[in-house]
Formats: C-alpha cells, sequence, structure tokens
C-alpha cells in the first residue's frame, strides 16, 4: 500500500486508515455497544489491516464506552507492530442515559490523555471529537500544544469541524503562538459531499491533512440494497441508519448507486471498491478511514489500491452524485 503525506505535518501514513470505531459497539452511541466487533473480531481487522500495509489505527476514548482503545491497546502491546501510527480523539462523552455531552477543556483533555495513554501506551495523533461551544478555543488549543510541547502527543488535530471553526481554531493558534492542528476528520463521500464547497479549500490552502470517515456512507455506497434487498440485520444500515448514516438509505440516493453500478461494471470493479477509489483519488483527501465488518470486507479495499481514476472517470462518477 502506498504512503502519504498528512499534509505538511511531515508524517507519512498508508493511503487508507483503519478506523476502530466499531470494536465494542459502532460508535460512541450506548445503543449500539454490543453490536459491532468483540475483541477476537477487533484483534482479526486489526492484523488484516496491517497484513495489507496499512499503518495507522483511528480510534476514540469514547468508542463503545472505551473498549475500542482498550482493544487497541492490547493489540498493540501484543503485536508490537513497527512504526505504527496511533490516532485517538477526545471530547465526546456518551452518558448512561444515552444523552451525549461535548468537553474540550483543559482539565477533561488532560486526564483523558492519561487514560488514552494508559490504554493504548502511546498517542501520535489526538483529535478533537466534537466542537465544544462551552469551552473557550484558546484554552482548548493551549491544552493540545502543552501536551505536544511535553511530548505526550505527536501532534494533533480536529474532527466534525465547518470552515467557520477551522478559521477561527488557525487564527486562534497563530495569534497565541501555539501548535496548529496538522489534520481534519470529517464525513466524506458521495453521498455527503458538503465540505467540498468551503472547507476543502481552505484544508488545502493550509497544508492540512483530511482523512475522511463513512467512505461507503454505512454500506449504501455498495451493491448490497440495491435490487430492493433490505438491510441487513446487524449491518450498520440495520443497527445504527437513524444514528449516524441518516438520510443515505433513500430510494434517490440507491437510483444513483445503481448508476454507478453500471460505471463499475465497465470498469470490472465493484460499486464499493469503486466509491473507494474516488474518494481516495480526490484532490483534498489524504487517506480515507475504512472500518470493515468481515474479512470480506476487505476485497473492496483491495480493490481500491488497484484502481487509479483518470480525469475523466473521476468527473463522470462526481456527475453521478452531484
Amino acid at each position: 500500500m502506498r504512503k502519504v503525506p498528512l499534509g505538511a505535518s511531515g508524517i507519512e501514513i498508508s493511503e487508507f486508515v483503519f478506523g476502530a470505531g466499531s470494536i465494542g459497539g459502532v460508535g460512541t452511541s450506548t445503543s449500539t455497544r454490543g453490536f459491532g466487533l468483540d475483541a477476537e473480531e477487533g484483534f482479526a481487522r486489526l492484523d488484516e489491516a496491517w497484513q495489507l500495509g496499512i499503518n495507522i489505527v483511528d480510534t476514540s476514548d469514547s468508542y463503545g464506552g472505551g473498549e475500542s482503545e482498550k482493544v487497541v491497546g492490547r493489540w498493540l502491546h501484543e503485536r508490537r507492530p513497527a512504526d505504527a501510527i496511533v490516532s485517538t480523539k477526545v471530547g465526546l462523552i456518551s452518558n448512561p442515559d444515552g444523552s451525549r455531552a461535548r468537553d474540550l477543556s483543559a482539565k477533561h483533555i488532560e486526564r483523558r490523555l492519561a487514560r488514552s495513554i494508559e490504554r493504548l501506551g502511546r498517542v501520535d495523533l489526538y483529535l478533537s471529537h466534537v466542537p465544544d461551544p462551552g469551552t473557550p478555543i484558546a484554552e482548548t488549543l493551549e491544552a493540545f500544544s502543552a501536551a505536544q510541547n511535553a511530548g505526550a502527543i505527536g501532534a494533533y488535530g480536529v474532527s466534525n469541524v465547518d470552515r467557520a471553526l477551522l478559521e477561527d481554531i488557525l487564527r486562534t493558534a497563530d495569534a497565541k503562538g501555539l501548535h496548529r492542528p496538522v489534520t481534519v476528520e470529517n464525513r466524506l463521500n458521495l453521498l455527503d459531499r458538503g465540505d467540498e464547497a468551503e472547507l476543502l479549500p481552505l484544508v488545502v490552502g493550509e497544508g492540512l491533512g483530511y482523512t475522511p470517515f463513512s467512505p461507503l456512507a454505512g454500506g449504501v455506497l455498495s451493491e448490497r440494497y440495491l435490487d430492493g434487498a433490505p438491510p441487513e440485520a446487524g449491518s450498520r444500515i440495520a443497527v445504527a441508519g437513524d444514528l449516524y448514516y441518516k438520510g443515505f438509505y433513500s430510494p434517490g440516493n440507491l437510483e444513483k448507486v445503481a448508476a454507478l453500478r453500471e460505471v463499475a461494471r465497465e470498469l470490472s470493479a465493484s460499486v464499493s471498491g469503486l466509491a473507494l477509489a474516488w474518494l481516495r483519488d480526490h484532490p483534498a483527501v489524504t487517506a480515507p478511514i475504512v472500518a470493515p465488518r468481515t474479512s470480506a470486507h476487505w476485497d473492496a479495499v483491495r480493490e481500491a489500491m488497484d484502481i487509479r481514476l483518470d480525469e475523466k472517470e473521476h468527473s463522470r462518477i462526481s456527475d453521478i452524485f452531484r
């Protein structure tokens, strides 16, 4: 697998990132605990990712109620993969009653970072998981910058931000002489291209990395829901469709996916492999985050590794989903 620069950070990562958000549950919600990968399955997917050439694992202190970090940490301790990059996130809290809170205060970051390092062994990239309107941006950035100066993290980034917030973050960091974030983790796929108009030009212009999650829109960007096929039990759409993939599974979107299937057939590719290749080849994208639920799901990633779209093919696919 090719290695690519993470913006202007000097960090090199594989062209796909392994997302550990399904270990211990599906994402952060308490309602989806137990529906994701158990520890054994998580180890298997991590092994497969490493064997494929993926050198970066993305997790969060809130995925699966912390189970994701624990399993990734055990895998790192037992496998000891050379030069692996460990990325985790902070700031999103899932309460027992199902509600969620946000906390990017300096005290919370310091406390949670210590726990993440205890679970994972180290943290190379540390990202804010969600914006926290209740905490001044300067306080959050000072906490991240202090952790970087102390060697507790290698660098930091932000997730789930819009252009206005990212501009404010960069402006604040520069004004206070703090370390800047080096990467952005937002959702981008053929069915959700909201970042293209405003955020991505800023990301590229400022030399930041960009690692999009949900590259297959919860599996809608595949053949599995075409021709009237209903969501399978245990699938992301069945388990968490309304939570994380709202609006993706719709007749209008499935019509577009069916049109993509025609292009895929012309190129002797699968829909999911082609959708991943389109995203990987997007000029603003560093590396998509993939989170296969089964060993068979790696086939689309392998396929995408071999697909190199020319400008005409990339534009043709873009036009279907414009």
